[in-house]
Parts: structure tokens; C-alpha cells; sequence
């Protein structure tokens, strides 16, 4: 297996883009509570702290800060990505690689990670994952969108309810892979 050059900070804050395969698939939403109880499984056991997560059919993106002296994230994604997968149904193209690693094809390999650095990088990642819905086109505004903890940062009066964030093409976040 690869060892791929992370940063890994104890107590880091990171944002992360985890994809589908299939970028035509809309499994993560089908599947939505599939996926929230992988994710609640992966807390129990390894705990995160969630700062803001949106779900989109083929991808999705969060901020996650680990606890104090924890700086394994892959662990979490591993066990989010097996669980949501063992989860749900054989539908989805396996390729030969696929089947030689007995790997259901549901989901790509790699995630995309980002340390984030300070409150400014903080605010923009929140901002650009909270736009995301409406920047693919899958709604009008981020109130709109079922899948985003945007709904409950409201609530907590981070953000007004008629928020239509920033101009997000001017911000340098994000992933680079999309």
C-alpha cells in the first residue's frame, strides 16, 4: 500500500473531499441514512469532532477537528467507507482491479485532504462547503439543500437563513480533483 504524504497535526482541523467512483452516481443521497449511521459507527468507535459536512450524490465535503492527541483521519475514512459500502446493495460496475481486491467500485481510493491553517482558512472552507450545493447546480440556495449542516449552523446564528455566501470563485479552496 502507498504511503501518501498527509499532514498530520494531533487536534487538527481538516477539510476533506471524499468521492464516488461513478461521478454520475447519486448513491450518497440515495443511501443518506446508510451513510449517517457509517458515520456515527466511525465516531463511536475512533471519536470527531464534525465542524460542517455537506452531501452531494457523488461526493461530499467536511471539516472534521480530532481530539487532542489524535491525528488519524484515514482510519475514520476507511471505516466510514467499508461500513456505508457493506451497508448497501451490489448494484454498482466492479472492474477486474476492483474484483482482484475484492473492492465493491463504490468509492475512489483517495480523499482529498486540507490542514486547515487559521480562522480565515476556516471560514472560507465552511463557506465554500455550504455553497457547494447550489455551485453544482442542485439548488438555488444553501437553505435548500437537505444534506448540509448548514440547517443546524443556522440554528446556531453562524449563519443567517438567506445566506448566499460570497463570490466562491475568488476563494482559493476547496479541492483541486473536481
Amino acid at each position: 500500500m502507498s504511503n501518501y504524504r498527509r499532514n498530520r497535526i494531533p487536534g487538527g482541523t481538516y477539510f476533506f473531499t471524499v468521492n464516488l467512483q461513478d461521478h454520475k452516481s447519486q448513491l450518497l443521497v440515495l443511501h443518506i441514512n446508510e451513510l449517517r449511521a457509517a458515520v456515527r459507527e466511525a465516531k463511536q468507535s475512533r471519536p470527531f469532532y464534525i465542524d460542517a459536512w455537506v452531501i452531494l450524490p457523488d461526493h461530499l465535503h467536511c471539516i472534521w477537528t480530532l481530539s487532542k492527541h489524535d491525528d488519524d483521519y484515514s482510519c475514520r475514512w476507511q471505516a466510514i467507507k467499508k461500513a456505508f459500502s457493506k451497508s448497501i446493495p451490489e448494484t454498482e460496475y466492479r472492474s477486474d482491479t476492483n474484483r482482484k481486491r475484492h473492492e465493491r467500485g463504490i468509492w475512489q481510493r483517495r480523499f482529498w485532504e486540507h490542514t486547515i491553517t487559521d480562522d480565515r482558512d476556516y471560514a472560507a472552507h465552511m463557506d465554500y462547503i455550504h455553497y457547494n450545493p447550489v455551485k453544482h447546480g442542485w439548488t438555488k440556495a444553501a437553505k435548500d439543500w437537505p444534506y448540509s449542516t448548514f440547517h443546524q449552523l443556522v440554528e446556531k446564528g453562524v449563519y443567517p437563513v438567506d445566506w448566499a455566501g460570497c463570490d466562491m470563485g475568488t476563494l482559493n479552496v476547496g479541492e483541486s480533483m473536481e
